[in-house]
């Protein structure tokens, strides 16, 4: 199996960091400034690997082989979350990069856009499967600062571009390489973690409409106090999904907000942003039901309670052809410190999964720490995972 070049894997890496550098981490918003020169820089990466390189319409940085058979595609994300860290997909672009280089050819690399969310749900990877309509395009907006996703794509120069969609026909299948985000490899004391699929997610804004009303005034007995209610439903989650949720199942309150918020004022209205995650459907679908239950039985108090999806993504699978070809590398590389596991965070895999046969690779986080910009991970796995990726990605490419 080629060798890759530890080297210029790194350098690479930390290249890619200094572009909108933030403490230890990055700050690289979708169609941000220094978003944008990262698509540029690595188009100037793929293209000096031989490549074609192209941006599209959506900010999508694709890089084509120009050799004929078929194709690998690698990829994974260039944007980040807000002051956060330096590895969350850029990792698993500059992996694509340096297995190109190091195959030679057969390879196809991907840097996709808006994976993170800051206007959408993998608006990058789901243009490339043909699965985000021009609709939809209109109507999204920054979760930073409303600005529309057209007039952002317009500052970024993406505009009038034509999207790029993928060609079935071209591709063997996708691979993507990730730091894991969670502590389960570290803990274990493994290397390399083989994905065996990916979580799907449903979230949800559950708005409790009151009274506002006057804190001093207003008794006890005849408040409708939409905060209350708020906390009251929260609880109610809390008992009751541990006694039907899965062992990979989690959920989380991920925003409260009360209306008007002043200490002297019952509150009149009272928000809620919820989600739940898991790898079986089924689960999900009941994690739904007993929500819709909750929120039925959150009805029967003085607030009035609405629950409205704000977004679901489906839980996917990966090719098991893919994971036995990972293990395989894994196996060659570090014996016995691999293993097979899920992903609780979503990832760009499970929207190529829908058209192509996926995979992921995972590499350790330090203390399990991601989406903040202490996220790190030890040097050494960074170049073994990279040398993993690489063989399974040769081994793929040899079979189809």
């Amino acid at each position: 199996m080629p060798a890759i070049n530890p080297a210029r894997l790194l350098a690479d890496l930390h290249a890619l960091r200094a572009i909108g550098a933030y403490k230890t981490g990055v700050h690289r918003p979708t169609y941000g400034t220094d978003d944008v020169k990262s698509r540029h820089w690595l188009a100037g990466k793929l293209t000096e690997a031989g490549l074609t390189a192209t941006i599209d319409g959506i900010g999508n940085v694709i890089g084509h082989d120009p050799s004929p058979g078929r194709k690998l595609l690698l990829g994974s994300h260039l944007e980040t979350q807000n002051h956060a860290g330096w590895l969350d997909g850029a990792m698993g672009v500059i992996f694509a990069l340096e297995v190109a280089r190091t195959l030679g050819q057969g390879i196809d690399v991907a840097g996709w856009a808006d994976e993170e969310g800051h206007f959408g749900s993998f608006l990058g990877s789901r243009s490339y499967a043909g699965l985000l309509p021009e609709a939809e395009i209109d109507g999204c907006k920054s979760v930073d600062d409303g600005t529309p996703l057209r007039i952002a794509l317009a500052n970024a120069g993406f505009a009038g571009k034509p999207r790029l969609t993928a060609d079935p026909a071209r591709y063997r299948g996708y691979l993507e390489a990730h730091i894991e985000q969670g502590a389960t490899l570290e803990d274990a004391g493994q290397k390399i973690g083989i994905v065996t699929a990916i979580v799907g997610s449903h979230r949800f804004r559950i708005v409790f409409e009151g009274q506002q009303n006057h804190a001093g005034t207003t008794r006890m007995a005849v408040r409708r106090d939409a905060g209350v209610a708020l906390i009251k439903l929260a609880a109610a989650i809390e008992d009751r999904f541990p006694e039907i949720v899965g062992p990979r199942t989690v959920w989380t309150t991920g925003r409260i907000t009360l209306d008007p918020g002043a200490p002297s004022i019952v509150p009149g209205k009272a928000e809620m942003l919820f989600q739940f995650r898991d790898t079986d459907p089924a689960m999900l679908r009941m994690l739904e039901q007993a929500v819709e239950a909750l929120v039925a039985r959150a009805n029967e108090g003085p607030c009035r309670v609405t629950i409205a999806h704000i977004g679901r993504s489906i839980p996917r699978q990966m090719d098991e052809g893919f994971q036995a070809a990972l293990e395989r590398a894994a196996e060659r590389h570090a014996p016995g410190s691999h293993q097979r596991m899920p992903s609780g965070a979503g990832h760009d895999a499970q929207i190529l999964a829908e058209k192509m046969p996926s995979g992921m690779l995972f590499v350790p986080s330090i203390n399990g720490i991601s989406h903040h910009y202490s996220e790190d991970t030890h040097e050494a796995d960074l170049v073994l995972g990279c040398q993993v990726f690489a063989d399974a990605a040769a081994d793929i490419l040899a079979a189809s």
